[in-house]
């Protein structure tokens, strides 16, 4: 699973979150930092409203909580989302003895990120996608 830190530069390069089912989530809230939540039609699910959109948590053990806005929700992308949003940049995926390789080419130059967990490889060559579109 991608990690806190590079899902929170994801969202600060500009990555948006459109929220559907299986998707993980973490609230920018110390009190739930431990906590992961999936997005589940049958527990969690978005809803749009004219005021924005919501998280809406349905009777399930989180009592605490009705809702919460999308923008005090974390995404954290899974590693088939990290690849698509790679589209056709992305040559290779690797696995070394005690890193993953993620290979993109963007202009006819090919770049190598590296990472003990293949889906944070996956951000960081999102994350220079993303550097290149500011």
């Amino acid at each position: 699973m991608i990690s806190t830190e590079l899902a929170v530069a994801l969202r600060d390069a500009g990555l948006v979150w459109h929220p559907r089912s299986g998707d993980r989530f973490q609230l920018d809230e110390p009190e739930f930092e431990a906590d992961i939540f999936t997005v589940s039609e049958m527990t969690i699910e978005p809803r749009e409203y004219p005021t924005g959109k919501i998280l809406a948590f349905n009777g399930t053990t989180e009592w605490a909580l009705d809702s919460v806005a999308l923008e005090d929700a974390l995404w954290l992308p899974r590693e088939d989302q990290l690849r698509e949003m790679l589209r056709g940049a992305f040559r290779s995926l690797r696995r070394l003895p005690d890193t993953h390789q993620v290979e993109i080419e963007v202009g006819g130059v090919r770049t190598v990120y590296e990472h003990p967990e293949p889906a944070d490889a996956y951000a960081l060559a999102v994350l220079q996608l993303l550097s290149r579109l500011a």
